[in-house]
């Protein structure tokens, strides 16, 4: 059997096959494999026996599944005015300059993807990104290169998935 179909199957197991089910299934094979493909959605329609649309329209509503593959490392800025009045849009350009991609684009060697986000609940230390489950605040240019030198550090010495 295909990893994925397995991966759905014991997360169907654990949670139960019920329509209100779908959420924790979608959250694991994200949480295990980075993104929804096509045919884990598929596959998740029919282990619960649901239409793939509603399982499509489910995932695509919430903005932390993604649905093509994403790096090592997902870096989400946060794009509301409170970030942006505090300088969100120069540490977005050093990102953008240290890494070599586009908001929406991942590096070659799949590294890191690049997203906004709407609010991520710290405009009172704005602005701020996501770097898969750390949160980083008071950002600034410097301070942007700093922290993705620490991930680039990690992967250099084959460091773990963990943040």
């Amino acid at each position: 059997m295909n990893p994925v179909s397995d991966l759905i199957k014991n997360l169907a197991d654990q949670h139960g096959r019920d329509r209100h089910n779908l959420l924790p299934i979608l959250q694991g094979v994200v949480e295990q494999e980075k993104y929804l493909s096509e045919f884990s959605m598929i596959e998740i329609a029919r282990e619960l026996d649901l239409p793939a649309s509603e399982v499509y329209g489910t995932a695509t509503f919430y903005s932390f599944m993604e649905h093509k593959k994403m790096g090592r490392y997902i870096i989400r800025i946060c794009k509301t005015i409170t970030c942006s009045m505090k300088g969100k849009n120069q540490v977005l350009l050093a990102i953008q300059d240290m890494l070599k991609i586009d908001v929406g684009e991942t590096t070659p060697d799949g590294t890191f993807s690049l997203l906004q986000t709407n609010c991520l609940g710290f405009c009172h230390k704005a602005p701020a990104m996501l770097v898969n489950h750390e949160v980083y605040t008071d950002l600034t240019p410097e301070k942007v290169r700093e922290i993705l030198s620490t991930y680039l550090k990690k992967k250099k010495e084959g460091g773990s998935d963990d943040n």
